[in-house]
């Protein structure tokens, strides 16, 4: 836990948490895997106080539609005290904050001063949205979007290489339904629309080289659906789910994993295949997996680095 007991910043005014901001650097102690993304409230202490000690790969802490306007200066003070008193971590960090002409300029200014891993940028329709926070950015944070618009989803693919710390898209499959003026109803297990707009939301993504993040399953008691869409998510090329909650956190965790067979085959694979390069031959066949050439070895260095 970040502090021994909460109890005593529940009781004291908004103003005077500002005193006890800690100004630690925390040590990362966790992997570079990113099979779960959970959402934190951030106005709940006693979560907050566990962000030494989550088994997600990455703790998203929302400022945005979970919180109402009156709320957000109490979670985004709530944010800096626990992050400014940590001393070590093992799930990256994220701050959702709102988009940039509703408060989110001010927040990314805001945050800049404590250690986050990451900001992510609501509702985004435009590339000169994201060059606006990569200006505001401290140069130590990533930037991540939530892709919500149709615009977004249009135009995700042309967003690469704006710049390096611009890293990573969150699917809000809802929202961007919304906007579609598409029923939510048409989200369900095997919906071709919702395969469609994940495979579509997923080539785009890498297409602009970013991680893509599949859409949180909003029924968090469902274990068995969330199962199922954790699993054909998977096949679809996916690597990250958005979670709710540890129950979805240890599902992702386990579909997302890296398979060890397919990682001992592209081991495999590429200590021949830079064998067979030295002595000249970059083609050939092998007893257990057979032809290898340049895009099969590619396809075992994309395995090898998606695990480390």
């Amino acid at each position: 836990m970040v502090f021994d007991s909460v109890s005593e910043i529940e009781s004291i005014k908004l103003v005077d948490r500002v005193a006890l901001f800690g100004n630690h650097k925390p040590k990362y102690t966790g992997s570079n895997l990113h099979r779960s993304n959970m959402m934190l409230n951030p106005l709940n202490l006693k979560h907050l106080n566990r962000l030494d000690n989550l088994e997600a790969d990455v703790v998203t802490l929302n400022l945005e539609d979970a919180i109402a306007p009156d709320k957000k200066r109490e979670a985004l003070i709530n944010i800096a005290l626990f992050v400014s008193n940590l001393v070590e971590y093992k799930s990256r960090i994220v701050v959702r904050v709102n988009p940039l002409h509703l408060g989110g300029k001010e927040e990314i200014e805001y945050l800049n001063r404590f250690h986050v891993d990451a900001i992510r940028i609501s509702k985004v329709k435009t590339s000169n949205e994201i060059k606006e926070a990569l200006e505001i950015l401290g140069d130590d944070k990533e930037l991540h979007i939530s892709l919500e618009t149709k615009e977004a989803y249009r135009d995700l693919a042309y967003w690469g290489g704006i710049d390096s710390r611009f890293t990573t898209a969150n699917i809000g499959i809802l929202d961007l339904l919304a906007d579609l003026k598409l029923p939510q109803s048409l989200i369900y297990s095997n919906s071709p629309l919702a395969e469609h707009i994940l495979m579509e939301f997923l080539i785009r993504a890498k297409t602009a080289g970013l991680k893509a993040v599949s859409f949180m399953y909003q029924d968090y008691k469902n274990i068995d659906g969330f199962t199922k869409w954790c699993k054909r998510e998977r096949e679809l090329g996916f690597e990250s789910k958005a979670c709710m909650g540890p129950a979805q956190v240890d599902i992702a965790n386990k579909i997302f994993a890296p398979d060890s067979k397919e990682l001992k085959r592209a081991k495999e694979i590429k200590e021949a295949f830079e064998s067979s390069a030295k002595k000249g031959i970059n083609g050939f066949m092998h007893k257990e997996y057979g032809f290898i050439d340049e895009p099969i070895y590619k396809d075992a260095l994309n395995i090898l680095k998606s695990s480390i």
